[in-house]
């Protein structure tokens, strides 16, 4: 009787060291048919190795069939629903692909002269004034690299001009619904970080943000809609107490993809803000890059932004360098081209309906999450939420189910996990946001899930704490994978398994 039987397809997918018998090779030469040289007499000895030391030894198959078994255990935006809250993760459509992939696009090389150029530059240029006619603003740089670097960029050109003025004030001001990016770029930027409570509605309280705003304070960063999903409804009255003390308002624009055709910022009150090309404008995101942090100002701040900026005289493109007020470079050459190509792409595929539509879809998407789950899990912040919406794990927390076990049995039920424990105004926080481009179908499916979820925490609590089942490792200590990671592979030796 055969005990043990190895599936065909097993979900335990051995490491190629383990998959490797000694002498294999995964190639065969015909007979050497030139006079052959010995490599260590013409190399030197030092520069020739017998072998590689435990380099996997396996056919050309095996090592194939070994990655493409590797590559279908990763989720994708092409196999389902990115439920991550604030990250914006949707399906980039492939015509943009195909744009940003035109031979001369694809290989415009940023050395080229002017003369060479002007096909991109007016690429730029056009994207320019769409981001211009969306936010409402006066002058946008495309230089930066992510919606962090815009930040930074957005803050230095703040203390650029509160410089000019003859004081860059010391603090900025962070409401605790603020992206956790904020804290960070005041700080590079040489602030120190005063924290403001938002109210039982999750807004900024009007009354200790006045209180705060002093002599001090060089701007409010603000992220609208916050963190909690919440449009701040009182942001001019916020734009309003900070211009009467000398201070600038700035926007966290990660969440455009609430506001796009709807609202624009530098109509109530923003003096500068980024965005994020690749959440609202559905360029590629995630991977570590590359991405697209525009930056978009008021008047005053113009003269600090970036060089170079884009000149136009005619229907011919040049670069500027002569700003003697500009804080300089944020980055080599003029952004991510092939980002901005992609993002022009998007918005010139929609038009401006279009884009007004997409997020008209992505704030009925999150309302009809929140609808759908409300009766299964807390909804601590009772505001109308936009394009995201955040619950609490306060009810599974009776029977000892916190956000992260809810968020790994999602995985047994085929879903990328919602983002957990974020933003921390909210405690055990299970954020969601589905953005446009999900079908009612994928949210109901996603829906019955999180609802089968919240009954099993009921009857089962257990599995919940102990999910995910489903997957080729089970859950794992975090902290001990935290303080002792495993970061180098040890082959195994007789009586020992390998690391």
């Amino acid at each position: 009787m055969i005990e043990k039987v190895r599936p065909h397809i097993t979900q335990n997918e051995s490491l190629l060291f383990e998959m490797s018998p000694p002498g294999k090779k995964g190639y065969q030469l015909p007979d050497l048919d030139v006079p052959a040289v010995d490599a260590a007499a013409v190399l030197g000895a030092a520069n020739v190795r017998e072998a590689i030391a435990d380099f996997p030894e396996i056919s050309e198959v095996e090592a194939i069939r070994h990655f493409t078994r590797l590559s279908t255990w990763n989720y994708a935006i092409d196999l389902g629903l990115y439920p991550l809250g604030s990250c914006t993760m949707k399906y980039n459509p492939r015509v943009n692909e195909l744009v940003a992939r035109l031979d001369g696009l694809a290989w415009a090389h940023p050395y080229q002269p002017a003369s060479l150029s002007q096909g991109a530059m007016a690429i730029i240029a056009a994207l320019e004034d769409a981001m211009l006619e969306i936010t409402g603003m006066d002058a946008v740089t495309l230089q930066p690299a992510a919606g962090a670097h815009g930040e930074l960029t957005g803050i230095l050109l703040v203390r650029a001009l509160l410089e000019k003025r003859g004081n860059p004030r010391k603090k900025i001001l962070i409401p605790d619904s603020a992206h956790g990016t904020n804290p960070a770029t005041a700080a590079i930027a040489g602030y120190t970080v005063d924290n403001i409570r938002s109210n039982e509605q999750g807004e900024i309280d009007l009354e200790v943000l006045a209180r705060a705003v002093d002599k001090d304070v060089a701007a409010l960063m603000v992220t609208n809609p916050n963190t909690i999903g919440v449009f701040e409804q009182d942001i001019n009255k916020a734009a309003e107490i900070l211009h009467a003390k000398g201070a600038m308002l700035y926007m966290d624009g990660a969440n455009m993809n609430a506001l796009v055709g709807i609202a624009r910022p530098g109509d109530f009150g923003v003096d500068v803000m980024h965005i994020n090309l690749h959440k609202t404008f559905s360029t590629p995101h995630g991977g570590g890059g590359p991405g697209g942090g525009p930056v978009a100002v008021k008047k005053a701040l113009e003269p600090f932004l970036p060089i170079p900026r884009l000149k136009r005289a005619g229907k011919k493109f040049a670069f500027d360098y002569k700003r003697p007020k500009s804080i300089g470079r944020v980055r080599a050459f003029y952004g991510n081209f092939g980002v901005l190509v992609r993002a022009l792409a998007y918005i010139l595929a929609h038009g401006g309906p279009g884009l007004r539509n997409a997020t008209v879809d992505a704030v009925m998407n999150a309302i009809y999450i929140r609808k759908g789950l409300e009766p299964y899990y807390d909804l601590p912040y009772k505001a109308p939420n936009m394009h995201e919406v955040v619950f609490s794990d306060d009810r599974q927390a009776k029977h000892g189910v916190h956000t992260g076990d809810i968020a790994k049995r999602l995985i047994d039920y085929g879903f990328h996990p919602y983002t957990v424990s974020f933003p921390l105004i909210v405690h055990g926080a299970l954020m969601i946001e589905p953005t446009e481009t999900e079908s009612k179908q994928e949210l109901d499916t996603f829906i019955s899930a999180m609802i089968s979820i919240a009954k099993e925490v009921e009857t089962d609590p257990q599995l919940v704490k102990t999910a995910p089942h489903l997957t080729r490792t089970s859950k794992v200590d975090e902290v001990a994978a935290a303080r002792r990671p495993v970061l180098r592979w040890k082959p195994a030796v007789a009586g020992k398994a390998a690391d």
